[in-house]
């Protein structure tokens, strides 16, 4: 369809459009303010990376390395991003592995001193999680309040999440509910902080 087509209602969607203009950081000390709402997120801001390890009932034990990102722009939310890859005992890379993208936020709770979240998750393989749970300083726990599959997606019905910040390493626990098994721990890691 040539300009010369388009109805004149969607010619302005035609032109030359600059790039996203908005600032989006996982660095503290530049970019837009942290939005008031987040304080209890504040110690996640940043980009870490580390090792962990998995397994799963009916499945060999693995390791794995794992990139986190926690962003925002300015906004009442982080942006999540999580990208991991197998490694061989040595930590060389063997073949990547899990992603997960999705956004945490503060709302309102019963307890100020242990503020609640909610933490939306999409997987690449067909699954989105929708977790709820605690900030109790720099412990959060969560679970799923639910989770959608796509018809092709394996059975996940429930999981758990457990983090942390210990001696200045972002550490976390991970049960999962799939394929015919109740909640089992599932994947365990400490990443340190690269960047923020």
């Amino acid at each position: 369809m040539s300009e010369r087509d388009v109805p004149a209602e969607f010619a302005s969607t035609f032109e030359k459009v600059e790039p996203y203009p908005y600032e989006e950081t996982d660095d503290l000390r530049r970019g837009p303010n942290l939005h008031d709402d987040l304080l209890p997120l504040l110690p996640l801001v940043g980009r870490w990376r580390g090792r962990g390890q998995g397994g799963y009932p009916g499945k060999d034990d693995f390791l794995y390395a794992q990139e986190a990102v926690f962003s925002h722009d300015g906004r009442p939310f982080l942006h999540y991003h999580s990208r991991s890859w197998i490694i061989d005992p040595d930590g060389k890379p063997v073949r990547p592995a899990a992603q997960e993208t999705g956004w945490w936020r503060v709302v309102p709770g019963d307890d100020p001193k242990r503020p609640e979240i909610e933490v939306l998750l999409a997987h690449p393989t067909g699954v989105l999680d929708l977790y709820y749970g605690r900030v109790d300083g720099t412990r959060i726990e969560i679970a799923t309040d639910a989770v959608v599959r796509s018809p092709q997606a394996k059975e996940v019905t429930a999981g758990k999440r457990l983090y942390g910040i210990v001696e200045g390493a972002l550490m976390y626990a991970q049960e999962m509910a799939a394929e015919g098994h109740p909640m089992s721990p599932h994947l365990s890691a400490s990443l340190n902080r690269v960047a923020g």
